[in-house]
């Protein structure tokens, strides 16, 4: 039984059922727009240009492109790939200490992947784990659940201080357990406040190859992520292999203890009975011939 099943989330009363027709057309209805409106499908292929190219000046590029709205572009973006799993955040925070400074970059990139946070939250409070699983993998959503079996409430803190933890898991996974929303809002704020800090100022001040070592090392840690949920995975398939061994060696076991029991011990208990036997009949034997003996004995000392 999983930490989730263990500790299932509230949900609102008739939920349930209506889940899959409330998923189903949340599919429809972005595919439509997407496929017969034109400027969305150009906004979205733009959007994700510079994202996939790995590039912090062409995602600037991008960003600025938009003048006035840079910001809401910049958090509508830092939302999206809290969502979304596959879109960097950290160009994006990356991005914005370059276009508004440092400190208000900072500030717009918490404050963006807060809303982000928030929606990954409800989103699987609402639609529980197939749609959390959809969006944000299986294979990931389970490495981010070893967390919550060993940590617990502390859990959130803790995985938003560690940079190879992936963020919107985290944020799916509890709402997918009976943590209610503040406590996990405010842990979610004070975690990734320091790693905002450094990504900001650091990423700020840094150009040329610097800015690529760094965009390196972010993307290390990243690739980190699928090396632990990986080994993660592979150490929770040896213990369920070995739980599922050890009963089948403890059923082994007892059957030997109970064909000993039926088989040896009354074996065991008839040798011992005969060797009794064996003891008991030369005392028997012997008790008349000593009575005989003592009859003689008198009868010789009457004469």
């Amino acid at each position: 039984m999983t930490y989730s099943e263990k500790n299932p989330a509230p949900e609102a009363k008739g939920l349930k059922r209506s889940r899959p027709y409330i998923m189903l057309g949340m599919i429809v209805v972005v595919l439509l727009i997407y496929l017969f409106v034109p400027s969305v499908n150009q906004a979205v292929k733009r959007m994700l240009t510079p994202l996939s190219s790995g590039r912090v000046d062409a995602v600037i590029e991008y960003l600025r492109s938009y003048q006035g709205y840079a910001a809401l572009v910049s958090a509508a973006l830092m939302v999206l790939s809290s969502v979304l799993a596959p879109i960097p955040a950290f160009l994006i925070t990356l991005s914005n200490s370059v276009i508004f400074g440092w400190w208000k970059g900072a500030l717009l990139s918490w404050s963006s992947a807060m809303l982000g946070a928030a929606l990954c939250f409800w989103i699987a409070r609402w639609l529980g784990r197939n749609a959390a699983e959809k969006l944000a993998g299986q294979t990931v959503l389970r490495g981010v659940e070893q967390y919550f079996e060993k940590y617990g409430s502390k859990t959130i803190l803790i995985c938003r201080l560690l940079p190879f933890v992936s963020f919107d898991a985290v944020s799916y996974f509890a709402g997918l357990t009976p943590m209610k929303f503040w406590p996990f809002f405010l842990a979610t704020g004070l975690g990734q406040t320091p790693a905002t800090i450094v990504y900001s100022y650091v990423g700020g001040q840094l150009s040329g190859g610097a800015q690529k070592l760094f965009i390196g090392l972010l993307t290390l840690f990243a690739l980190a992520i699928f090396v632990t949920i990986l080994r993660g995975l592979w150490q929770a398939g040896n213990s369920s292999d070995q739980a599922k061994a050890t009963p089948a060696e403890v059923g082994e076991v007892n059957t030997v203890n109970e064909t000993s029991a039926h088989g040896e011990i009354p074996s065991h208990t008839e040798t011992d009975l005969a060797m009794r036997d064996a003891a008991a009949k030369p005392a028997h034997s012997e008790a008349p011939a000593d009575a005989e003996t003592a009859l003689r004995d008198k009868s010789d000392e009457q004469r």
